[in-house]
């Protein structure tokens, strides 16, 4: 098992806004850090999952998900988020994701599926996202421009 230290303020916000995004664009039926089993690295805790109603009620919600949602999405506002973002992806794809958010440190929100890399949400999920949050140039950008 590896922990992750506690998130930053800013990475706090933006996943929340990411989670709520997600709730108003798909149904209340997303969540924020929950464990997933994933078949190649075990347990992984994405920023924030979504799925369909009915796989909620296939398994006991104390435990870790026994499979990966629909939807899972990484916010890599922190330097250790960014490390193996790639297995990461991966992981979730395996493990049956069937697309994965993920928002980098500038803001850039990319669609990863099985496929790859995607121009769109297969969900049509357009995140707006506050650059005041986000480096521009290795700084934090100022505050209200918002980002898609």
């Amino acid at each position: 098992m590896v922990a992750n230290a506690c998130p930053s303020a800013r990475r706090q916000i933006v996943l929340t806004d990411v989670y709520v995004q997600l709730n108003e664009r798909l149904g209340h039926l997303a969540a924020m850090s929950v464990a997933v089993t994933t078949l190649c690295f075990g347990i992984m805790v994405p920023d924030v999952v979504w799925m369909l109603p009915e796989k909620w009620e296939d398994f006991d919600r104390d435990d870790p998900v026994p499979f990966v949602p629909d939807l899972c999405v990484e916010v890599l506002l922190d330097s250790e988020r960014q490390q193996n973002i790639a297995h990461r992806v991966h992981a979730y794809l395996e493990g049956g994701a069937r697309e994965v958010i993920v928002v980098g440190p500038d803001g850039k929100v990319e669609f990863w599926g099985a496929e790859g890399l995607r121009q769109t949400s297969m969900f049509e999920v357009v995140l707006s996202l506050d650059s005041g949050y986000f480096e521009v140039d290795g700084a934090i950008a100022e505050p209200n421009g918002v980002r898609s």
